[in-house]
């Protein structure tokens, strides 16, 4: 395979959690290509710049082979919808003036987390005629306008007819599109990204040989441990966790555990609080590096997000990162994610947003024989090495890349 020079665009890179960018980057280098990152100043998810870091426009670093270079934005991660946009259009416009930094290089990864990261490459694509592959993570414009950052009528239309022309235009004139869901793929290919284009790579997690859950090698206890391991925010719907769980407090040993931060974790807590939820515990935010003993600890990993149409065609990161480790799911994500777990065997499932459902399903899993959750844990680690181990996922964004750089119409402008 042509060894190839690769420019990673991505707003979130190390020291902050971004598993995706900075895997593909290691193992692509690894393979042989020379791989570059351009990011941002790290600060997520608490929206502060971390300790020992200070932004400057000629900041660069070697992360092992990789040499990443960041770029000064506009830092939040508040409810304040000017101040996210101005985080986004920050990054974008710091990616913008370090266009020299992308001269040389023959593909451009973009990381969209959010769109505006695809901004820079873009320009580039026109100026110094580069290919760029968008890896779509959420979709816009539905994550903001869905989201509690716009929250008036008026301003979401705005937003939309705003954001939807550029949006086409960012499609159209990439060289790939890689969506992490077969249902994103499908809603990517209704507005108008042609087949051709169009790729579907799952996201993985971090790889492991070894499985920690204890329910596969040990015996329960009679209770359940239930962790949701993630982002704390409004779109994730953990009110609805929060009333199933107040509904099976009469269950022996039964346990919800909310690990992460967020803006809603405030709210939830009091809620929490006011409710008289006993069964419910906030751990706040856990370092990547000690998830391992969250994972040994739980039982299943809650998946959950509110009832928005393009959560259909989501899949949370969370879910690889259970598989990977041999825990089970529990979820209520509607679509690819409630299909995944369903036909693979792989936990339980409950319509979204139904408090009652989902209690039910907690006293379905309480009342599961060992011998069952074993057999749970087993199937949900071999799914995970067979369809959305990071090899997988590396070999296909490579070949993605691969023919980005050689396709006959990838530096026509379109």
């Amino acid at each position: 395979m042509r060894k190839v020079k690769i420019l990673i665009v991505s707003q979130y890179y190390p020291p902050e959690f971004a598993l995706i960018p900075s895997e593909l980057a290691e193992q692509l280098s690894t393979r042989g290509h020379s791989v570059r990152v351009l990011t941002g100043f790290p600060n997520y998810p608490q929206g502060k710049l971390y300790a020992g870091f200070k932004q400057s426009w000629r900041h660069t670093e070697m992360q092992g082979e990789v040499l990443v270079r960041r770029v000064p934005m506009f830092i939040d991660h508040s409810q304040n919808g000017f101040a996210r946009f101005a985080n986004y259009l920050s990054f974008a416009f710091g990616a913008a003036m370090a266009t020299s930094f992308a001269r040389g290089t023959d593909v451009v990864y973009v990381y969209a987390t959010q769109m505006t990261a695809a901004a820079a490459p873009q320009l580039w694509r026109r100026i110094l005629g580069i290919p760029y592959v968008l890896h779509v993570q959420d979709l816009w414009p539905e994550s903001i306008t869905g989201s509690s950052i716009v929250r008036s009528g008026k301003v979401k239309k705005l937003v939309d007819r705003l954001l939807g022309p550029w949006l086409s235009s960012v499609y159209r004139c990439s060289a790939g599109v890689i969506a992490i869901a077969p249902t994103m793929r499908s809603i990517l290919a209704e507005r108008g990204v042609p087949d051709e284009k169009l790729h579907t790579v799952f996201n993985w997690a971090v790889d492991s040989a070894e499985v920690v859950r204890g329910s596969q090698e040990a015996t329960c206890a009679g209770g359940l441990c239930v962790i949701y391991a993630g982002n704390v925010g409004d779109l994730q719907d953990l009110e609805t966790a929060l009333e199933a769980a107040r509904m099976v407090q009469d269950l022996q040993g039964f346990r919800l555990v909310i690990v992460g931060t967020g803006v809603a974790e405030k709210r939830l807590r009091r809620i929490a609080a006011e409710s008289d939820i006993g069964n419910v515990e906030f751990r706040g935010r856990v370092d990547p590096v000690n998830m391992s003993a969250i994972y040994e600890e739980s039982d299943f990993q809650l998946v959950t997000l509110k009832d928005m149409p393009i959560f259909r065609g989501t899949i949370p990161s969370k879910l690889q990162g259970s598989l990977s480790k041999g825990v089970p799911i529990i979820t209520n994500v509607a679509g690819d994610t409630t299909t995944i777990v369903g036909e693979e065997g792989v936990g339980f499932t409950a319509p979204p947003e139904d408090a009652l459902a989902l209690a039910q399903v907690f006293r379905n899993a309480h009342s599961l024989p060992d011998e069952a959750r074993k057999e749970l844990s087993r199937r949900s680690r071999e799914l995970y090495l067979r369809s959305m181990s990071a090899r997988a996922g590396v070999d296909a964004i490579e070949g993605v890349l691969q023919v980005a750089t050689h396709g006959e119409n990838n530096r026509g402008i379109s």
